[in-house]
């Protein structure tokens, strides 16, 4: 089975390089007319370059149709204006890759404010607002596939990462909220978690591994995960063409009562709270309260 593009409109962030000039070439090469979105700043989020628009001759030199776009994802009105830009030329936006991101990395007792703040806004608030933007627009047609980039930082936790792993984790949780809301208008959303070798991560991995994680090998997850059939409210690890489904789960747990429902019983009976045996990945943040009422019912 060949999975087509033809007459999709895709958004890309961050797309001047790496993972997400993967993703846009992987869309153009299947026929969706790819925005590429990429400020132009080093991994930090200073600097600019022409990052997007070199994307943009790639896919127009494979036959493709591509617009670059400089817009800014912490920038709310930048984004509707990118938006109504695609949408004008092209008749909507069915499509939305979430992947700008920018790193500054420091343990937590040496990080600056500023500098946790920055992380987050770029890439938690900056994949709210890009998605925000695109959310009119996906339910007045009935049709939408976002996709948003977490991380085994944020899944896992990571050394000198807080900001990061926060925002990433973040993101997991506003997937799986917008996953819910977008059902009744057939918008899908799941997130990837990559690991890829790409100036985002030049300097953490060893010379071999940063070439058996290159980003190819992570778009073909991110493309079927924005394709027409995809699932939603999943969570994918992929790198180095290993593929994984992250899930949150739910112990069956232990209903304390009597003496038992103090500070001391929660420490004599941790062993059953904890227990994995039975455990329920809940859809939504209700099931989780019903799961509660079952017990006090004693079922």
């Amino acid at each position: 089975m060949s999975i087509s593009f033809e007459n999709r409109v895709a958004i890309v962030t961050g797309a001047g390089g790496g993972l997400g000039r993967e993703y846009a070439l992987e869309l153009a090469r299947r026929g969706a007319k790819v925005v590429v979105n990429d400020l132009g700043a080093s991994r930090d989020g200073t600097g600019h370059s022409d990052a997007a628009l070199k994307v943009v001759q790639e896919i127009e030199a494979a036959g493709g149709e591509a617009m670059s776009n400089g817009g800014s994802v912490t920038d709310y009105d930048q984004m509707i204006e990118m938006v109504a830009r695609a949408s004008e030329k092209w008749g909507g936006v069915h499509i939305l890759i979430n992947n700008a991101g920018v790193l500054r990395d420091k343990s937590f007792a040496k990080m600056e404010p500023a500098d946790f703040k920055f992380v987050v806004d770029v890439h938690l608030n900056g994949s709210a607002n890009a998605t925000k933007a695109v959310w009119d627009t996906m339910r007045s047609q009935n049709y939408g596939r976002i996709l948003m980039t977490a991380s085994s930082t944020g899944l896992f936790g990571n050394f000198g990462q807080a900001n990061y792993g926060a925002a990433k984790l973040g993101l997991a949780g506003l997937t799986k909220t917008l996953a819910i809301e977008g059902a009744k208008n057939n918008i899908k959303l799941n997130t990837i978690a990559p690991t890829a070798g790409t100036r985002m991560t030049q300097d953490i991995f060893p010379e071999e591994a940063f070439k058996a994680f290159s980003p190819d090998k992570v778009a073909p997850a991110a493309v079927f995960l924005v394709s027409e059939d995809a699932p939603t409210n999943m969570i994918v690890g992929a790198g180095a063409g290993v593929f994984q489904a992250a899930y949150v789960t739910l112990t069956q747990g232990k209903l304390l009562t009597g003496d038992d429902l103090s500070v001391e019983g929660v420490a004599a009976h941790w062993d059953a709270i904890i227990d994995r045996v039975g455990e329920i990945v809940p859809q939504s943040g209700s099931e989780q309260s019903m799961s509660i009422l079952a017990k006090l019912q004693g079922r």
